[in-house]
């Protein structure tokens, strides 16, 4: 059996000259070139009791599997959480920015319809997080801004953006998450006027949406077929959204587990699993590059949040800089000036099949934005919108470089900024992009198993 525990032992950030010596059984060892003051740490192997889907049964899983792929719960039934996290675009829609409510297609192939009945009329703000690992206990803050965290100082034990309107019974942040793209009009729950869902949500009430959801699922018996017998439920009258919730974590947390890498299998004891390459790469970024700084821990994260001078695209979330486009990041959840342009450090497992990154997506390439990191002043300096990947939205268009071509946006950006500027030769960066694509998990590319051949309502699924 592999040990739940290993040694590995890595330099201290802030101390320059540090050379890769070897790694042997079972660590990996770095030491400083003047032989002084290795730092320690314990890194925690990835296991079974790591993720939440543990404590379900597969009937909840399978449930949670059905409501993913189904578009019943969207306002106009026309958009499902699989739209913009399917496992054919390895949890993502390879966006820079969503296209939500109203778009049609998937993937990069979705596109934007300013017509009909029930037009976009907007992108979404943020790009889509993939959805690897978080079904894992570890994650208790969720979104980019971080604006749903575990906190049980609250009677419902999350800070969260409908306060105490979210209902008891959650036990994982990943669950209480999963409800709340039902409430935004862009992202699922469409507009005033189109649906009683988004008058709900345009009201901001909450409960009377999280209702109108169940009601939906309640009105279709073979739903309610299936959480009666996935709850052990006495009638329809005792589905709630939590059950909703729960079955959509449970169903992401055992579908996107990513914990069989090379880098995983070189932890576990593996000596050849990674790369000569991605062994350099690993010792760059521990060291010189200081990536380790933010991208911290067994899924590299930190799991707080940073200001990096991340180029500014799209219309933004609403309310914070130039015309209402900015983006403030986590000062939106928190109040906190101090945390203007700071957002929630990604984790590293998968980068290569994430992308676009950032959190608008501002960069479609991995070595684009890891090119970002090493001077992040002289890349926004640089930056271009081709960088991104915006599916043409006509006047939408004009929208998306209205913050980026603002001197004084881009200025805020880069006083924020934390990070040093770091020189690597272009050996050096192929190194470093040879250890993150060692993070990837085989497996993760090949997910088209978890795309049912049909879902309750009836509902197309392939579009």
């Amino acid at each position: 059996m592999a040990p739940r525990y290993l040694r590995f032992l890595f330099f201290s950030a802030f101390l320059p000259g540090v050379a890769f010596i070897s790694a042997c059984k079972p660590g990996i060892y770095l030491k400083q070139q003047d032989g002084d003051n290795l730092a320690f740490t314990t890194m925690t192997t990835i296991v079974d009791d790591d993720f939440i889907h543990m404590a379900m049964g597969p009937k909840q899983i399978a449930l949670g599997n059905l409501l993913f792929f189904d578009k019943i719960m969207s306002g106009n039934q026309n958009i499902a959480c699989a739209t913009c996290h399917h496992p054919m675009t390895f949890s993502t829609d390879n966006l820079s920015l969503p296209i939500g409510e109203g778009g049609v297609g998937l993937g990069p192939a979705r596109r934007i319809v300013r017509d009909g009945e029930n037009p976009v009329q907007e992108r979404m703000p943020r790009n889509a997080p993939d959805l690897f690992n978080r079904g894992m206990k570890s994650f208790k803050t969720l979104f980019h801004d971080g604006r749903l965290s575990t906190d049980y100082s609250q009677a419902n034990h999350f800070r969260n953006p409908a306060g105490e309107a979210l209902p008891d019974g959650f036990e994982h942040a990943l669950e209480a998450q999963t409800i709340f793209p039902l409430t935004n009009p862009t992202e699922m729950a469409g507009h005033f006027g189109e649906n009683a869902i988004a008058a709900c949500a345009d009201a901001g009430d909450f409960t009377c949406l999280w209702n109108e959801v169940v009601e939906r699922l309640k009105a279709n018996s073979a739903y309610v077929d299936l959480f009666i017998d996935a709850y052990g439920l006495d009638s329809a009258d005792d589905i709630t959204i939590v059950h909703v919730g729960k079955s959509l974590g449970a169903f992401i947390s055992a579908s996107f587990r990513a914990d069989n890498s090379p880098f995983d299998q070189y932890l576990r004891g593996d000596d050849s699993a990674m790369s000569h390459k991605a062994k350099r790469g690993m010792e760059i970024f521990y060291g010189k590059a200081r990536c380790v700084e933010c991208h911290s821990g067994v899924l590299q994260t930190d799991q707080s949040f940073h200001a990096i001078a991340m180029p500014q695209i799209g219309p933004g979330p609403g309310g914070n800089g130039l015309d209402g486009h900015d983006d403030f990041g986590r000062e939106r959840a928190t109040g906190e000036q101090a945390d203007r342009y700071k957002f929630r450090t990604p984790s590293l497992r998968n980068a290569e099949l994430t992308g676009p990154y950032g959190h608008d997506g501002a960069y479609t390439s991995l070595e684009g934005v890891v090119r970002h990191h090493l001077n992040p002043g002289v890349s926004l300096a640089n930056y271009d919108l081709s960088m991104a990947f915006l599916p043409s939205g006509g006047s939408l268009d004009l929208i998306d470089p209205i913050v980026l071509n603002d001197f004084l946006s881009k200025a805020a950006l880069i006083v924020a900024n934390e990070l040093q500027p770091v020189f690597l030769s272009e050996e050096e960066i192929e190194c470093l992009l040879a250890f993150l694509r060692s993070l990837t998990d085989e497996r993760s590319m090949h997910l088209g198993h978890l795309i049912p051949s049909s879902v309750p309502s009836g509902l197309p699924i392939s579009d």
